[in-house]
C-alpha cells in the first residue's frame, strides 16, 4: 500500500473517479474513552470514509467550538496525549486500517513532545498528512520541509476573509490537499452552509491545483450534496461527535451517521 502523500493523492483520486467528493470524518481520539475512540475510527474505515482525520485533543483549541472542545477535555482527563495517540494509530494500522489517516494538533503539544520528533513518529506510526491550526505560514517552512522528510502531506487551513495573494502563499507550501473554512469562526454543526461557500472555493479553485476540502459547519447529507463538484471533499467533526454522544453504542452510531453522509454523494455526480 502507498503510504503519506501519495495515499492522500490517491484517495481523492478514488473519489473523484466515482464523481463524489471525498468525505473525511474528523474524530477526537480518546473520545468517549481510549477504547471507544478505537472502536469508532474502525467503524468509520470499515463504513468508507475516504480518509480519517484524527484529532489529538488540547486544552486550549482556539478554532474548536463547545462539541469539539467538550469532547477534548473528556479525551484528556481520561489520560489521551500525544505518545498514547500514536500508539491509536499504530494499533489501528496494525488491524488492517487502510485510509489515510491525517493528524490534527495544535502546535503546542507537539511542541512539547518534540516537533521533529513527532513527525518522524507520526510517519512511522501510519499517519499520512497533519494539520495544524494555529501554525503561521511564516513560521510553517521547518514543518513543511520536516513534512516534507518523512513524506507527510502538509494541509494548512484557508479561511473565507484571505486576500488571493496570501492564499496563493498559503497554497505553494501545502502538499494533499488544502483544507477550506467555510466560515469565520470556530466549527461547530450548522443549520445552513454561507451563501458566498461557493464563490470562495471558485476563487480558491483559480489559485490552485490542489484538491480542495472543505469543513467546518458541515452537518447534514443535503449540504454535502450540494458541494460537490464545488469542493473534492467535505470535512465533517461536530456533528459526528454528537451523533456519537447520543448513543449508547458510539461505533455503530459513527458508522450510521457517515453511512447516511455516503449514501447522500454516491452517484452524485456533476450537475
Amino acid at each position: 500500500m502507498p503510504a503519506g502523500r501519495e495515499r492522500v493523492a490517491n484517495a481523492f483520486d478514488k473519489a473523484r473517479g466515482r464523481h463524489r467528493p471525498a468525505v473525511i470524518p474528523y474524530f477526537p481520539l480518546g473520545y468517549p474513552s481510549l477504547k471507544d475512540s478505537l472502536e469508532v475510527i474502525k467503524a468509520l474505515a470499515q463504513a468508507g470514509a475516504d480518509l480519517i482525520e484524527l484529532g489529538i485533543p488540547f486544552s486550549d483549541p482556539l478554532a474548536d467550538g463547545p462539541t469539539i472542545q467538550h469532547a477534548s477535555q473528556l479525551a484528556l482527563a481520561q489520560g489521551m496525549n500525544v505518545p498514547a495517540a500514536l500508539e491509536l494509530v499504530v494499533q489501528l494500522r496494525e488491524q488492517g486500517l487502510e485510509q489515510p489517516f491525517l493528524f490534527m494538533s495544535y502546535l503546542n503539544p507537539l511542541l512539547s513532545y518534540g516537533l521533529e520528533a513527532f513527525i518522524r513518529d507520526a510517519g512511522r506510526a501510519g499517519v499520512d498528512g497533519l494539520i495544524i491550526p494555529d501554525l503561521p505560514l511564516e513560521e510553517s517552512l521547518p514543518v513543511r520541509r520536516m513534512c516534507q522528510a518523512h513524506d507527510l502531506a502538509f494541509v494548512p487551513l484557508i479561511p473565507p476573509n484571505l486576500a488571493e495573494a496570501r492564499i496563493a502563499q498559503i497554497a505553494q507550501g501545502a502538499t494533499g490537499f488544502l483544507y477550506l473554512v467555510s466560515v469565520t469562526g470556530v466549527t461547530g454543526a450548522r443549520d445552513s452552509l454561507p451563501p458566498d461557500l461557493g464563490a470562495f472555493i471558485r476563487r480558491v479553485r483559480q489559485i490552485t491545483p490542489l484538491p480542495l476540502a472543505v469543513g467546518f459547519g458541515i452537518a447534514s447529507p443535503d449540504q454535502v450534496q450540494t458541494l460537490y463538484p464545488l469542493a473534492d471533499g467535505v470535512i465533517v467533526g461536530s456533528a459526528l461527535i454528537q451523533a456519537v454522544a447520543k448513543s449508547v453504542r458510539p461505533a455503530e452510531a459513527a458508522a450510521d451517521f457517515l453511512g447516511s453522509l455516503l449514501h447522500a454523494v454516491n452517484g452524485v455526480g456533476y450537475a
